[in-house]
């Protein structure tokens, strides 16, 4: 199954692993600046944008589920206009963090968070 990528990220090894494909880099390109909002949008802008994506020549090209994820304004209407359009599954990647403790070289110790990819969450059904 070809999970197609509409999120700002790459995916991850795991997420790759799992079927996830991502963008080409035009196409990723475009998808970023539709998700990345530097004012507050109008509700207008936010279901334009929505529209965009949906018609992303790759998006309409997909035959199957898509992983989303971003500005919890944008991601309802943007699924639902995938399932109407599209009619597949959407998809949100579940992740779970990790704490890492780095020793540093000056013997002080630096700790990251690592989120692990875990699986995929739909709104009606896991996958």
């Amino acid at each position: 199954m070809n999970i197609l990528n509409l999120t700002q990220h790459t995916a991850t090894p795991e997420q790759i692993a799992q079927g996830v494909i991502n963008l080409p880099p035009q196409a990723q390109e475009q998808l970023c600046e539709l998700l990345t909002f530097n004012a507050m949008p109008t509700v207008g802008e936010v279901a334009h944008r929505a529209m965009q994506i949906a018609h992303m020549q790759e998006v309409v090209a997909h035959k199957g589920p898509f992983m989303i994820g971003g500005a919890p304004y944008l991601m309802p209407r943007l699924e639902r206009l995938l399932q109407i359009k599209t009619h597949q599954k959407v998809l949100y990647a579940f992740t779970q963090r990790e704490s890492v403790e780095q020793v540093q070289p000056d013997g002080g110790v630096r700790k990251v968070a690592v989120f692990r990819h875990a699986g995929f969450v739909g709104l009606d059904t896991e996958v």
